[in-house]
């Protein structure tokens, strides 16, 4: 088994080696690329939409899940990764031999050296810890490949959603020269707004026991993050030596308020006890800085329309956390000890973060000047924008359940009365808890606070009978 498992390796291995090999080889045909242009104008072939297909399936859907199994240690793990290994090797010498449209040299063909050597290095790495070698100087680095090998899985997806962009701005020929600049912005801001939004789910989710073992509340994160982000900012945004103009200003500005209301919410999130202590002052940082981008004065009405519903977006994010913080968690880290049954309008704030990245994301001078020239209005494209974040938002949620169901499985088993399906162990409600359940709704909201323990104490009293049966 040993030996079959050596040679399905060794000749992964090689296949990936042999790719790595042929990147540098490959020649971009130019011919057919105008002077002064950087792509051509003929139509994207089929074989490179089929190139897109299958990396986007491989590095977008199988690596993600892969990782997830890895970190539950499921069974499937292994043939996820290999599948998405095959599956990434297919869609790199199909996109090496794509007609139609030429492209001159770019960011997307220059990166994949980067993603192509991290695949191999993953690849190997997990060969190795499959032959479970463990005497001898095995057991000395076998920790550190497991240290590492999670590692690189865990940075694969932020890689692999870098790529996709630049991916996206080779296949259209933007953001070159002038446009560079402005690019990176939106694409960092806006993915930077996608993140946050991931980051506050899986705090929702499953991230409320290590929130609560740090000793921190999350607003002392955010605010953290929030003042160095605009420390960054205040000091990058205009080029010094350089003539102000109306753009510098604004992100200036908001660098300048980022640091500020930042190190407002760092001193607030700690009550006098030094015990953690939630604040409103992201949230409020988030209203100001939506409120500044609906105002960013744009060269065309589509632009400024973008910008708008981004900003009226992004202050809705800061609303809905300010109502989830203030009046449906009453200044609580959570609504369980687990977060394992968020209430549903804490959803709200970080799909909203979510639509904000795509919408800052698509709102680059080039992408609306060519949804312009083509007639588009800003009605069905905010439609599509928001389609794409309520996607990304599935995917991440059925990530986090994916690894949510195994943790909290394992860790029930060794405890018979653990919630299941319904709160229940196996979505059996037991006769005494459902005749308690019912009661204590019935009376819910009629009795008074003293009646209330009263009712309380006697519960107690009968429990060790009710156990009994």
């Amino acid at each position: 088994m040993r030996s079959l498992l050596k040679t399905r390796a060794a000749t992964l291995t090689a296949v990936l080696l042999s790719a790595a090999t042929t990147i540098n080889a490959h020649e971009h045909h130019m011919d057919k690329i105008e002077e002064g242009q950087v792509v051509s104008s003929d139509p994207i072939d089929s074989i490179l939409w089929i190139h897109i297909l299958i990396q986007a399936v491989a590095w977008g859907i199988l690596f993600p899940t892969g990782m997830v199994l890895g970190m539950i240690r499921s069974k499937w793990h292994v043939p996820v990764q290999v599948t998405g290994s095959v599956l990434a090797i297919i869609g790199y010498f199909l996109g090496h031999k794509h007609k139609g449209r030429q492209f001159s040299e770019n960011i997307h063909s220059k990166f994949v050296p980067i993603i192509m050597l991290m695949l191999i290095v993953q690849v190997a790495m997990g060969i190795y810890l499959k032959l479970h070698l463990e005497r001898g100087f095995h057991g000395k680095i076998r920790k550190v490949v497991v240290k590492v090998h999670g590692i690189v899985g865990k940075a694969m997806p932020i890689v692999t959603w870098v790529q996709f962009l630049f991916g996206g701005i080779t296949m259209l020929g933007f953001c070159r020269e002038d446009h560079t600049g402005q690019c990176a912005a939106h694409f960092i801001m806006g993915s930077a707004f996608i993140a946050y939004g991931i980051i506050l789910t899986i705090l929702l989710l499953v991230g409320q026991v290590w929130l609560r073992r740090t000793g921190r509340s999350q607003e002392f994160y955010d605010s953290l993050v929030i003042a160095a982000w605009g420390c960054v900012n205040t000091f990058t945004e205009h080029r010094w030596g350089q003539p102000w103009n109306h753009g510098d200003f604004q992100h200036t500005a908001m660098g300048i308020i980022w640091w500020c209301a930042g190190l407002v919410g760092i001193w607030m999130s700690r009550k006098r006890d030094n015990t953690p202590k939630r604040n409103l002052i992201p949230a409020i940082v988030l209203i100001l800085t939506g409120f500044g981008m609906s105002a960013h004065s744009q060269h065309l009405e589509l632009s400024t329309q973008i910008h708008t519903v981004f900003g009226y977006t992004l202050m809705a994010a800061g609303l809905t956390r300010i109502i989830e913080i203030s009046f449906v968690l009453r200044d609580k880290a959570s609504i369980n000890p687990d977060g394992s049954d968020p209430n549903s309008f804490q959803y709200l704030t970080p799909f909203l973060l979510f639509a904000s990245g795509f919408m800052f994301l698509g709102a680059t001078e080039e992408q609306l000047q060519l949804l312009s020239d083509t007639h588009v209005t800003h009605a069905p494209y905010v439609l599509v924008l928001y389609s794409m974040a309520f996607l990304l938002f599935l995917f991440v949620n059925m990530l986090i359940h994916l690894y949510a169901v195994s943790t909290w499985s394992e860790t029930s088993k060794a405890d018979a009365e653990a919630p299941r399906t319904n709160g229940h162990v196996n979505g059996v409600v037991r006769g005494d808890r459902r005749a308690r359940d019912a009661e204590e709704f019935e009376l819910e909201g009629l009795i008074s606070d003293d009646e209330d323990g009263e009712l309380a104490l006697e519960g107690k009293r009968r429990q060790p009978l009710s156990t009994q049966g």
